[in-house]
C-alpha cells in the first residue's frame, strides 16, 4: 500500500427503483452482496460492501430505490433509508437507465442537490440500446441537469466499463488511510445475509403482491463444524397466503428454500441446515413499530 497516494472513503448508490443499483453493486465489488430482481424495490436495507485493492479502499453503500409511489410505513421506510444514505458520504453516484429520465430520477437528483456531494452520474443497462449513437443526446442532456464530476455510461449486467467506473470512484475520494480491515467485506452480519438470501427467492419465484408482504426473519443462527444451523421465519400479513406461499404439496416453499440454502452455501463457503417456517403479523407493513421490530430501523 502506497500510503502517499491511497485513497478511501464511502460512496453512495442512489436512484429511483429498478435502475440497476444492486447488480451495479455486486459487480464493483466482485462478488454478490446484495440481492436482486427484476422487481421494484427489492433492496430494502442500507447494504455496506467494502472493496480494498493496494491503491485504495471504496465503501459502497447501496441503498433503496427513492420513489413517490404507496404511502405505507415500508414506503417512508425505504425513502427514509436512502435519504440517510447521502449524509456523511465522500461521493454519490446516480444511478440511472439509458434513455430513460422519469419524475423520480428528478426526485433522486434533487436530493443530491441537496445533500452537496460529489456526484458522478452512471448511465446504466447501456446493452439495452441498440443504437449506441442514440445515448450521446441523453448524456448531454444530463450533463445539462447536474454539474456532474464525470458521467458513465455501463452495463453491469455485462461489466461494461466497470473498470473505468471502479477507478473513477476511487480517483474522487479523498487520500487517506483504509476506513476498514482490508479483509472485511460488509458491516452486516452473517444472518443478515442468511435473511436477504432466503428473501431474495422469494421475491423471484411468487407473482403480483406477495413478495411486499413478506419479510424474513433469521430466529436461530448456529456455527457448527462444518456446517451452519440456520432457522428462519416467513412474516406474511394474513392466514390466507400462507397457501399461496407454500404452493400445492408445499412444493412451491420448498423449492424457494433449497435454492436459498444453496445461495448460503456458496456465500458462507460452508454446508447450511436450514429450516423455514411461516407466522402470521397482520398488517407488518403498515406498522411503524412492527416494522422496527423485524429490523427496519434506518
Amino acid at each position: 500500500m502506497n500510503e502517499a497516494n491511497y485513497h478511501s472513503g464511502y460512496a453512495a448508490l442512489v436512484g429511483r427503483p429498478n435502475v440497476g443499483k444492486s447488480t451495479l453493486l455486486n459487480r464493483l465489488l466482485g462478488q454478490k452482496m446484495a440481492i436482486t430482481s427484476h422487481k421494484p424495490q427489492t433492496t430494502r436495507h442500507r447494504i455496506l460492501g467494502i472493496k480494498s485493492s493496494p491503491t485504495g479502499q471504496v465503501a459502497y453503500v447501496d441503498t433503496p430505490g427513492m420513489h413517490q409511489r404507496g404511502s405505507k410505513a415500508m414506503n417512508r421506510y425505504l425513502n427514509r433509508t436512502a435519504n440517510t444514505a447521502l449524509l456523511d458520504v465522500d461521493l454519490v453516484l446516480l444511478v440511472c437507465q439509458a434513455l430513460v429520465w422519469t419524475d423520480e430520477d428528478q426526485i433522486a437528483l434533487d436530493k443530491i442537490t441537496q445533500a452537496g456531494a460529489p456526484c458522478i452520474g452512471v448511465v446504466n443497462k447501456v446493452d439495452l440500446v441498440q443504437h449506441k449513437a442514440r445515448l450521446l443526446p441523453y448524456l448531454s442532456e444530463l450533463a445539462e441537469r447536474y454539474h456532474f464530476a464525470q458521467i458513465i455510461p455501463v452495463s453491469a449486467r455485462n461489466g461494461v466499463q466497470m473498470d473505468v467506473l471502479s477507478d473513477a470512484v476511487l480517483s474522487h475520494l479523498p487520500l487517506g488511510e483504509p476506513i476498514f480491515p482490508e479483509d472485511q467485506i460488509s458491516d452486516r452480519p452473517e444472518r443478515f445475509f442468511a435473511a436477504e438470501l432466503l428473501r431474495e427467492q422469494i421475491v423471484r419465484r411468487y407473482h403480483k403482491e406477495l413478495p411486499y408482504v413478506t419479510t424474513v426473519e433469521i430466529e436461530t443462527f448456529t456455527e457448527e463444524p462444518e456446517r451452519y444451523v440456520i432457522g428462519a421465519v416467513i412474516w406474511i400479513e394474513r392466514d390466507s397466503q400462507r397457501g399461496i406461499l407454500l404452493g400445492k404439496g408445499g412444493g412451491t416453499l420448498k423449492a424457494a428454500a433449497t435454492a436459498a440454502r444453496q445461495q448460503m452455501c456458496e456465500f458462507f463457503h460452508t454446508r447450511v441446515h436450514l429450516d423455514v417456517w411461516i407466522k402470521v403479523k397482520r398488517s407488518w407493513s403498515s406498522d411503524e413499530a412492527s416494522l422496527a421490530q423485524l429490523g427496519y430501523s434506518s
